[in-house]
């Protein structure tokens, strides 16, 4: 992995303070809104353009770990300022960070490589994810960040939500509540100009029907999962609640690192015995990461903290993910589907003992040295099977808007 230029992400203040500059310049035409807080009373802004009923929204900052959307946010809401076609008949909406509390964890914003990511890496629990905690806890149990979230799709009715996503390393596809048909085509143009992969064969979307490349169209609600084991359900996020006013939402994944690796749409030749190995691989290696907490936890005091819960979370599901893998095999065994599967299982031991090594590290456990250098390690083969080449921001932002824009195109024909 060569080392890459600085490139930073702004953070949560930054996005507010452009966008109240940006609703400031103008007033006629923007508001800026406090829609709710945040467990630990971080507000949540709202940046409204133009009044049409007709609306999109635009969610950045679901996952702590994913920073792109931010800034992509920014550019698309001053685009859409300045060129009036994009509002006619059409109010844009932009939640600014539905998760600020995540976001002050994850504390990364220039990552120069894999392992300076991971050093500073913070993704919550699924209970604790805005997006995703309605498919894992009852209604009123769920946290004020869900419930602002909802809240302002109940206000807006959209006709689309749009919700930016991410990843550290592979490719960029589109997730679907509904098909957009139509979508595929500018998606893909826009990647191939950008030299961003498209990612053929996601193990998140197994079993999901196919668009077109890259875009895939989630089960309805009633339908067997992939992954059985796996607590949470994308059709029981909050994805779906703009369905109740007709609308849909897509989720719009970009890398930081790109991998050339994720769009073979080749057979593989042997995918089961590989699968195999990668479920083994799973669990030695979180394994590993439970033998170091196992030992820590006796030493660690004072009240379980988010990066901890975080860690054990993570942990928590490979047994079951590496069962389903090996039982459940999807028809999908191309060299692209093995090649997420393997990206996947790397992923998730890495991200717990990244969590794992910050807690350590800021205890002074004796545990932490040998820990880093576990994932140092592990960042580094991860890059190196992946053949990772860094994705310039101005690059990613700019298919990430591009691919919101034709999802606002053709999904408004839908609704017509």
């Amino acid at each position: 992995m060569s080392p890459v230029p600085e490139q930073r992400y702004p953070g949560v203040p930054e996005l507010v303070a452009a966008a109240r500059a940006l609703a400031a310049h103008r007033p006629a035409l923007c508001t800026l809104d406090e829609v709710g807080v945040s467990r630990a009373g971080r507000p949540l802004h709202l940046l409204s353009v133009g009044h049409a009923r007709r609306a999109v929204l635009v969610v950045a900052g679901a996952h702590a770990n994913e920073p792109t959307g931010g800034s992509t946010l920014l550019a698309l809401a001053d685009r859409v300022v300045r060129e009036r076609r994009l509002r006619e008949g059409t109010s844009w909406h932009f939640l600014l960070c539905a998760d600020p509390d995540g976001a002050s964890l994850h504390i990364t914003r220039a990552p120069r490589s894999l392992l300076d990511y991971h050093l500073g890496f913070f993704r919550p629990a699924g209970d604790e994810q805005p997006e995703w905690s309605p498919s894992v806890l009852a209604p009123d149990r769920l946290p004020p960040e869900t419930r602002a979230l909802l809240g302002v799709i109940d206000a807006l009715h959209p006709y689309l939500q749009v919700t930016l996503h991410g990843t550290e390393l592979g490719g960029s596809w589109v997730q679907l509540t509904r098909n957009v048909p139509g979508l595929a085509e500018p998606f893909g143009k826009s990647a191939a100009e950008l030299h961003i992969p498209v990612e053929t064969g996601a193990c998140d979307a197994a079993g999901w029907a196919v668009s077109g490349p890259g875009i895939r169209v989630m089960p309805e609600r009633g339908t067997g999962v992939a992954y059985p084991s796996l607590p949470d359900d994308a059709r029981h996020s909050t994805w779906y609640h703009a369905h109740r006013y007709g609308g849909l939402t897509a989720v719009v994944e970009v890398p930081m690192w790109a991998s050339d690796l994720v769009d073979d749409p080749a057979p593989h030749p042997a995918p089961a015995a590989a699968i195999r190995r990668l479920a083994s691989r799973l669990l030695r290696d979180t394994r590993q990461v439970e033998l170091v907490l196992t030992d820590a936890l006796p030493r660690l005091r004072g009240p379980e903290g988010p990066l901890l819960r975080a860690a054990k979370w993570g942990l928590e599901l490979a047994p079951g993910l590496a069962s389903d893998w090996v039982h459940t095999p999807p028809a999908d065994t191309t060299m692209a589907y093995v090649g997420s599967v393997d990206a996947f299982g790397r992923r998730l031991p890495l991200r717990a003992a990244a969590m794992l090594l910050r807690v350590l590290r800021q205890a002074g456990d004796p545990a932490a040295p040998e820990l880093q250098r576990l994932v140092a390690a592990w960042s580094a083969a991860f890059a190196d099977r992946f053949r990772a080449r860094w994705v310039p921001v101005e690059h990613q932002v700019e298919h990430q808007s591009r691919t919101v824009l034709a999802a606002a195109q053709h999904a408004r024909e839908l609704s017509e």
